[in-house]
């Protein structure tokens, strides 16, 4: 997620100064606050291609920044229609100065864009670097080298990148044309190149490559593009076509296809494919893996029968998974057990299946477990708390805090890279923040970079003390990682729909990372990823304005949404809140479409879920829930509502955790 473009420096403006009366100098006067102010309004008239008032200041001459304001003023005035003659000059004795500082590498990559545009490529290659260069700049420094001295040896790296199977930029474009002129090219060439567009799933490129094929060499590709495009029509027509001639490769895909999306008709052409197209036991185990696994996903109890027809080595971590998941969903314990005992030790070894295996053995022989279930509840996570909920034992989590030296925190803070990463943090260019603080933090020893972690949650940068954390693989300092920034709206918004604050936080949470300021790919807004229809949808029901983007980033407007757009799925579904949940991160019809038509139990359909993201986001809004409720209560948390079961008929259970 990436702050809104029209939101940043208008949260920089009346956000950012704030936070800089409350992070790390909160003691003593902000010293960069008036620097601050001066570069933020230098910086929006740079971005906004107006001149500098006059000259700079000698405090934002020295502020850390500064660097940022140089490079956005050049790439303003590179991106005019007519640069100033000294332009080129100028930016390379900046970039001279500054090697290869983080604040120079958009001025570079747009410097070394404009070289190119104009034909410049003796100075383009005397400035390209290939260790930061992305797929548009090493085309064109192909083309450089073309333009500049054409020789046969640029077939042999021209070539690799044709054969990379990747989406080539529009920047590529002269580079292969120019491969077509060499000996190199060849229809071999074409089909390769063809081929791993198909592998890709890219059938419209992979026709266009097999249109400049004989017919003969392209007939396959073009096969192969048809099993992509319709894949029930092509393995109906090449069942009953036994003659004709289909690769297995291609054939494979279609089939993994129309598993995928029709697992159910895939399974009542499986003895017709096998039959006509003549596949034995070990040619049909990789078409058995994928029908097995379509049939899982769609929670079909067939999955079983395919999946023992699948040979051990197309077994692999996925078709294990998903056949120990078919077990539960089938309630065959006996088989979950076996299942999961043939895992290697490093997938058995996960709390997840250590959690699984444990409850296929209470299942099958009662009070054999309880010791082993109660080991497994001394950790902290999703599958210990759900063994504490099977002893019907309520849970509280093991923090582990982090011991903090106010000295180390003082020795990180002053480091340059982190005071430039914490004042981008506070002028809110994440994106340049988090890429500072990362390249600072990697310098550090294992000991410095866990005193990082307290130095971010100290300043409120919370999305990256988390993000610290996770890269060194703590979890557990819950006072740190589980911060309670937004408590009135949170309240309020609790107290108008009557659903519990730990259970709206755990949204806010999984959703944002505490980031007001969010905006995803879809785009979902703010601090509950506020889609804009779902958000005036919602605030209809609630008889509130319908909000603006704008509106979506206030904390309040964003919360009460969130949690009233959480209330219609809770009613919805009946009161079952992780299917709420479910429906919250994948949408309410396909958390319908996963309702059992027989009660399951709530672990059992939890780890059925079939998209990855959504099953991991129910385990861990619910586990968030768990630490808020215990943070709040300072009491272990009661857990019965994770036993009740799921099922697409009455309501299984109200107000979940």
């Amino acid at each position: 997620m990436n702050i809104h473009p029209l939101r940043r420096l208008a949260l920089a403006c009346c956000a950012g100064l704030l936070l800089a009366a409350h992070g790390a100098q909160a003691a003593g006067e902000d010293r960069l606050a008036a620097a601050r102010a001066e570069f933020l309004a230098a910086y929006t008239a740079a971005n906004e291609g107006r001149s500098p008032a006059g000259d700079d200041s000698a405090a934002l001459l020295a502020y850390p920044l500064y660097p940022y304001l140089q490079a956005a003023r050049l790439r303003r005035e590179l991106a005019q229609p007519s640069p100033a003659a000294d332009l080129d000059a100028r930016i390379a004795a900046l970039l001279a100065s500054s090697g290869d500082a983080l604040a120079m590498r958009e001025l570079r990559r747009a410097w070394l864009l404009s070289l190119a545009d104009r034909g410049d490529w003796a100075a383009f290659l005397a400035n390209y670097s290939e260790t930061t260069a992305d797929a548009t700049l090493r085309c064109q420094a192909l083309n450089a080298k073309l333009a500049l001295n054409p020789t046969p040896a640029l077939s042999q790296p021209i070539t690799e990148l044709w054969l990379s199977g990747e989406k080539s930029p529009a920047a590529c474009d002269g580079v292969f044309a120019w491969l077509r002129t060499q000996p190199a090219w060849t229809p071999a060439l074409i089909e390769q190149r063809a081929r791993l567009q198909l592998q890709a799933g890219n059938s419209v490129a992979a026709r266009t490559l097999a249109a400049q094929l004989p017919s003969e060499r392209a007939a396959p590709l073009l096969q192969w593009a048809a099993l992509i495009d319709n894949p029930a029509k092509e393995i109906d027509a090449a069942i009953a076509q036994p003659a004709r001639a289909i690769e297995r490769e291609a054939l494979l895909d279609g089939w993994t296809r129309y598993a995928r999306k029709d697992a159910e008709a895939a399974a009542a052409r499986w003895d017709a494919l096998l039959s006509t197209r003549r596949l034995e036991a070990n040619a049909a185990s990789p078409f058995a893996r994928a029908l097995a696994l379509g049939l899982a996903w769609s929670r079909k109890p067939a999955a079983l029968e395919y999946f023992a027809k699948v040979a051990a080595p197309d077994l692999d971590a996925l078709a294990q998974e998903w056949w120990a998941r078919a077990a539960l969903w089938a309630g065959d314990w006996a088989q979950a057990a076996r299942v999961i005992g043939a895992m290697p030790e490093s997938l058995r070894g996960q709390q997840r299946w250590r959690y699984w295996s444990l409850r296929a053995t209470a299942e099958q022989t009662p009070d054999t477990a309880a010791e082993a279930l109660a080991q497994l509840a001394s950790e902290d996570g999703w599958y210990p708390a759900l063994a504490s909920a099977r002893l019907q034992k309520a849970y509280a989590p093991h923090p582990q805090p982090i011991a903090v030296s106010e000295t180390a925190l003082a020795q990180i803070a002053a480091l340059p890279g982190v005071i430039r990463a914490r004042e981008l943090f506070l002028v809110a260019m994440r994106p340049q923040a988090s890429a500072e603080w990362t390249q600072a933090t990697e310098a550090l020893d294992a000991a410095q970079r866990t005193q990082a972690i307290a130095l971010a949650a100290r300043w409120s940068w919370y999305d990256q003390a988390v993000a610290t954390a996770s890269r060194q693989q703590i979890f557990d300092d819950y006072a740190l990682l589980y911060p309670r920034p937004y408590d009135a709206p949170v309240r309020a918004a609790a107290e108008v729909t009557g659903l519990r604050e730990e259970l709206i936080y755990g949204i806010v949470r999984q959703e944002s990372l505490y980031r007001a300021d969010a905006v995803s790919k879809a785009p979902a807004y703010g601090l509950m990823q506020l889609i804009r229809e779902t958000a005036a949808r919602t605030a209809k029901r609630l008889q509130k304005p319908s909000p603006s983007v704008d509106a979506l980033f206030d904390p309040a407007t964003n919360i009460t949404l969130g949690a009233g757009h959480l209330r219609e799925l809770v009613d919805r579904f009946g009161g079952a809140v992780p299917v709420a949940i479910a429906g919250y991160n994948a949408g309410p019809n396909a958390a319908a479409r996963w309702l059992p038509e027989e009660p399951r139990a709530l672990d059992v359909w939890v780890e059925n879920i079939p998209y990855n993201e959504t099953r991991t986001y129910v385990q861990r809004v619910l586990w968030h829930s768990l630490v808020f409720g215990w943070q709040r209560s300072g009491k272990p948390q009661k857990l019965e509502a994770w036993l009740q079961p799921i099922s697409a008929g009455a309501a299984s259970g109200g107000d979940a955790q």
